[in-house]
């Protein structure tokens, strides 16, 4: 019995190894490919529950003087243990998640932008900021209260109920203060 637990571990321990070393290659390979079938025999749910199954033999065989079948019976439970751990605890909670290029609209003040559709000394426009997961528009009014043109580069100054406080982004100033300063 003993080498079918050794036989087991070390099975589950090379899937381990294989497809963390090689599953994201694999995945793009077959194009995420999903097998059908119950969610619950999901090679990752498999392979855990034989190397939990396989871990569980050695210990209680080695360590205690239970039985053989006694053993085995046990290594059974906490495979099978093991794999509502894997499923209930990673593969169930994974299912629903997607990768997010989440930001807060908070994290955007101070940011440069670009006007993309005109805000008007008291009304509202739009406001293009580009991130690392992309561009995002949001509604923008001006902080200085003047009209502010299409394609203008803009300084996000503060955030209001979802509104960003906009101001233009002139280098030409910005240029000759750093200049004045750097001259004194």
């Amino acid at each position: 019995m003993e080498t079918l637990y050794w036989t087991c571990l070390i099975i589950g321990a090379v899937y381990a190894l294989f497809s963390l070393v090689f599953g994201d290659w694999l995945g793009d390979v077959l194009g995420g490919l999903e097998l059908p079938g119950v969610d619950f025999l999901k090679p990752i749910v498999l392979a855990g529950t034989v190397t939990v199954f396989g871990g569980a033999g050695i210990i209680l065989d080695k360590y205690t003087t239970l039985s053989t079948s006694l053993v085995l019976v046990l290594s059974l439970a906490a495979g099978i243990l093991g794999a509502l751990l894997v499923f209930f605890a990673y593969i169930k909670p994974m299912e629903h998640s997607e990768v997010s290029t989440g930001y807060s609209i908070r994290e955007l003040v101070g940011k440069i932008g670009e006007i993309t559709i005109p805000v008007p000394e008291t009304g509202y426009g739009e406001v293009m900021v580009r991130l690392s997961g992309g561009n995002v528009v949001h509604i923008a009014s001006s902080f200085d209260h003047c009209s502010i043109a299409a394609g203008s580069r803009v300084v996000i100054i503060e955030e209001q109920e979802g509104i960003l406080a906009v101001a233009e982004f002139e280098k030409q100033d910005v240029l000759s203060s750093l200049s004045h300063s750097s001259l004194r």
